[in-house]
């Protein structure tokens, strides 16, 4: 049998988080096991003995699966969810094969609910059974570590963070092979706007045979109601069964072949999307309810029927050029939406902020009808343009509630918040999340709570978190689409009816311990506050909770009593509730308490102290954390794969391969020659022609930003610069007959030097639309975009990504060169400078070269010159400057003045660069370009060149 390669991508992918996996080889067990192809399911399998046998897995015999063309069959796919007091435990299942007479990929891809823990995955590859078990992370890449250098198959899985979206598997697997996935995680059910909603992606990409979603709901409280919305559309309308009991309810849904079919000749699944389920519990007692079991206690606190408090809100909203279209048309309507709701107890003002920073008024006022009429009408002028300024945008508004506060103008049962709406990193004043995140912190001192919307993919998702979870507040996703300002409206809806602040839990201390989190800054209507702790249940038959908080009128303390003995008879007779419910809960909440504690811990030791309590709480739990790593085993453990944490959490990942070598050769596979440039000296004189080597023969932008284009026949290099603002996006190359952007967004230094700000680029964009793919570099991360879906390595990484022919190859702290079958390919290189730098910031230049395939229709202010324009340069003379002689260019119909000069290719040294001879054109490339440079501008960093 020849060698056959196994490739598996398991990608865990956050709005912040994901895992990557790349395993060099199928076991031997698996190749010694397929051997023989059998048409239908499943197939017969040769034993190392000679003997051939069926699966010892009860899969039933599949003659009829649909497949796609792709001959790969879904024989069954299952979801089971079992929720006990709010903590949801749930499998998903997906058993395929590949009836295709060659080796291709089968993918399992579900989506995770933000904030779960996997706690545990497996696959199934034809008997072969690869499990999974947590290790601190040292041991686990030791492992993994010694298994490499054996030569044994092995891989590795990274994952970012606890928030994680994506759960991706890709295998490559021969004809024949039958594979099972399988994972399981656990969340805890958050109660928003009244009600708890459990969210489970059904995204199975093909018809399946067997198709079950099985809930179950066990909640001692008693159940107010169940609803299933029908969120996967009207065409499965009454296919979802609900039987309801007094605390207990079943969820089925199991549509048939024929149900799935988006059409009843389609081969296709309308099973694309949530299925969710909503339920809310009874409430009796003011003070919350109490569960005790197994030595923990579960205290749920969401008291009804309070006056809510008044507010002092200021909306911080982005008006940069990225939100220009769709994202501001949704945001101001919703916005306008928001300030209707306003009532009249509560003040307010507006912040809105691109590279500066204007207030609608600089101190809060009154929400009466007139303010907030007025407000509206102030809103509807914004017109986004420019960069993005967010640290001086927050400052403003802390100073504003601050200053208000020191002048006793607030309610003192009032509560303050600022609400940040953007879509974008900055890009002008501080730059550094750290210092914005630390400007803030120390602004806010813990007066008032921050609340951040992150509109689109493109945002920073992780800093808004960190940043709002800092300051008592939250952050949300959304995206900027027709549903942008429906999001919006729904999130500001979580957090505008404060009820309570200054909430304190009290429990008695010598039968109680361990006790998470037990004072709260806030608490908002259609909510709930989950205290966690562990009880001595052997000395105490009741437990008694204290909580002091301050309401609309008054101070409230409300009592709670529970019989410790009350909810065993209960849960010992449900065979589906979860036994170690409270405990699971209670390490939940400690672990998310204390992953937080560490991000604002005030000394290093403390901050070794709390990882260390993190490390062992995963241990002991079985949970993936920063500080832990999953190994997925097979059960001969000579296979392994390592769950790892990357250095840079900031972004999700995706779809295609992806494979990290940290310290790997250079070997440039699949980099094209002119990429791998060798220095070749330039000597100065008058009207020498360009030679036509790698080292030259290229277009590039770098710098302030230097723009040099090489002119193949004439063997010349043609320079200009483009002096335009912070946050403007630059189109280089726009081809809409192969269906290609390169965009540049421009970032300012820190300060200007002789009257003028330099500006380079600090982001790149490019759109290959005919594959679908997007790709997005910045001085901190490269990232690959297919749909929703994101993959991202960082500049401390040396690897590459491979997705639909197109190939990102990064060099670490250099270049990242991008290969596009071999039609096309692009460089960005990588500027740092010193990070204390008064007035330089890291940057960031793009190589394209002239050989690039592009139409006839390729414009841009790079692209186009893929036709090249004949040009004339005649009547040498000297310049103002003797090194510096001029000339006249004919060009375009135009004749110009041009100055002969040197300018940079930093290819080879980014420190000094490599000379260049080129003729420069002034006024920003005017009479050399079509038309004026404004012309150039794009509202968004993939977006085409609009047609003159």
């Amino acid at each position: 049998m020849k060698h056959l390669v196994c490739l598996m991508v398991l990608y865990l992918i956050s709005e912040v988080g994901s895992f990557d996996l790349v395993i060099d080889e199928i076991p031997d067990e698996v190749e010694n096991l397929i051997d023989v192809e059998i048409d239908g399911f499943p197939p017969v399998s040769k034993t190392r003995n000679g003997r051939y046998q069926r699966s010892t897995s009860d899969w039933g015999y599949v003659e009829d699966l649909v497949e796609d063309d792709d001959k790969i069959g879904l024989y069954s796919y299952k979801v089971q969810s079992t929720i006990t007091s709010r903590l949801a435990n749930t499998m998903i299942q997906a058993k395929m094969v590949n009836n295709a007479k060659r080796s291709q990929h089968i993918v399992f891809d579900v989506q995770v609910p933000k904030g779960a823990f996997i706690d545990n995955f497996t696959m199934d590859v034809n008997g072969i059974t690869f499990t999974s078990s947590i290790r601190e992370k040292s041991e686990a890449r030791r492992m993994y570590s010694q298994a490499k250098a054996k030569g044994k198959a092995a891989g590795i899985v990274r994952s970012n963070a606890l928030d994680m979206e994506n759960f991706k598997t890709e295998v490559n697997v021969p004809p024949g092979t039958r594979i099972q996935f399988e994972l399981h995680y656990q969340e805890m059910i958050r109660r928003k706007l009244s009600s708890y909603e459990h969210v489970i992606s059904m995204r199975p990409g093909r018809l399946a045979k067997h198709m079950e979603v099985d809930v179950r709901i066990i909640e001692p409280q008693g159940l107010r109601y169940v609803h299933v919305p029908n969120s996967l559309g009207d065409h499965f309308d009454g296919i979802t069964t609900i039987s309801k009991g007094e605390k207990k309810a079943h969820v089925s849904f199991k549509p048939t072949m024929a149900q799935q079919r988006k059409c009843p000749t389609c081969s296709s699944t309308a099973v694309d999307g949530n299925f969710v389920v909503q339920y809310d519990v009874n409430r009796e007692k003011t003070g919350g309810e109490l569960e005790i079991f197994n030595g923990y206690f579960i205290h749920f606190f969401a008291p009804e029927n309070l006056d809510p408090l008044p507010k002092n809100i200021l909306f911080v909203i982005d008006v940069s050029g990225s939100m220009w279209g769709l994202k501001m048309k949704q945001t101001i309507e919703a916005m306008k939406a928001i300030l209707s709701e306003l009532r009249a107890a509560d003040q307010f003002s507006l912040i809105d902020f691109n590279h500066n920073v204007r207030c609608w008024r600089d101190n809060l006022v009154s929400a009466t009808p007139a303010q907030v009429e007025d407000a509206k009408k102030y809103i509807q002028t914004i017109h986004p343009n420019g960069g993005t300024n967010i640290n001086e945008a927050l400052l403003r508004a802390t100073f504003i509630l601050n200053e208000a506060q020191n002048l006793g103008m607030l309610d003192p049962n009032s509560v303050s918040m600022i609400v940040l709406v953007s879509d974008g990193d900055p890009t002008v004043g501080e730059l550094k999340l750290t210092t914005i995140q630390k400007n803030v912190k120390q602004s806010i001192k813990d007066e008032f709570s921050l609340f951040c919307l992150g509109i689109g993919f493109d945002v920073d998702y992780d800093f808004l978190q960190r940043i709002a979870t800092d300051n008592r507040g939250m952050a949300q996703r959304i995206f900027g689409n027709q549903e942008t300002s429906a999001q919006m409206k729904k999130f500001y809806n979580q957090v505008s009816t404060p009820l309570l602040k200054k909430i304190q839990f009290n429990y008695p201390q010598e039968s109680v311990s361990d006790v998470t989190q037990s004072s709260f800054h806030n608490y908002f209507g259609g909510s709930e506050i989950v205290v966690a702790g562990k009880v001595d249940t052997e000395n105490l038959q009741h437990l008694e909770s204290i909580v002091t908080a301050t309401a609309a009128n008054a101070e409230l303390v409300m009592e709670t009593l529970r019989d410790v003995e009350e909810l065993d008879g209960f849960m010992k007779k449900d065979k589906y509730a979860d036994p170690e419910f409270t405990k699971k809960l209670w390490a939940y909440l400690t672990v998310n308490q204390m992953l937080a504690e560490r991000n604002t811990a005030p000394t290093a030791a403390l901050k070794r102290n709390i990882t260390k309590s993190i490390l062992q709480m995963s241990l002991d739990h079985h949970i993936v954390t920063p500080f832990t790593a999953m190994l997925i085993e097979n059960s001969e453990k000579d296979e392994i794969m390592l769950a790892d944490q990357p250095k840079d959490p900031r972004r999700g990942c995706c779809s295609g391969t992806l494979g990290l070598t940290p310290n790997a050769p250079n070997n440039n596979k699949g980099i094209p020659a002119w990429a791998n440039v060798t220095a070749v000296p330039v000597s100065f004189m008058p009207e020498q022609r360009s030679p036509p080597v790698s080292a030259v023969s290229i277009n590039r932008v770098d710098n302030d930003p230097h723009f040099i284009i090489y002119l193949p026949k004439s063997q010349r290099n043609i320079c200009f610069n483009i002096n335009s603002e912070p946050g403007d996006i630059l189109n280089l190359v726009s081809d809409r007959g192969t269906g290609v952007v390169v965009n540049g967004q421009l970032i300012g230094a820190k300060k200007a030097e002789n009257k003028k700000l330099n500006t380079y680029f600090g982001k790149i964009g490019f759109y290959f639309k005919t594959k679908g793919l997007k790709v997005e570099i910045n001085t901190e991360t490269i990232t690959l975009k297919d749909g929703s879906y994101s993959i991202a390595l960082t500049w401390s990484d040396t690897g590459h990504i491979i997705r639909k022919q197109l190939l990102i190859s990064v060099k670490k702290e250099s270049n990242v060169t991008i290969t596009v079958g071999e039609e096309m390919s692009f460089m960005v290189l990588l500027h740092r400078v010193w990070k204390n730098h008064p007035v330089n910031v890291d940057f960031l230049g793009i190589y394209i070269p002239p050989e690039n395939q592009l139409s006839p229709e390729a414009h841009g202010l790079i692209g186009q010159f893929a036709a090249e324009p004949e040009v004339y340069i005649h009547h040498q003379r000297p310049g103002q400057i003797p090194e510096k002689p001029q000339a006249t260019m004919e060009v375009k119909g135009n004749k110009l003045t041009v100055t002969r000069g040197l300018q940079k290719d930093y290819r080879t040294d980014r420190v000094f660069g490599t000379n260049v001879q080129c003729w420069f054109v002034h006024n920003s490339g005017k009479g050399f370009i079509d038309g004026h440079y404004k012309d150039y501008l794009v509202p968004h960093l993939y977006s085409f060149l609009k047609k003159p």
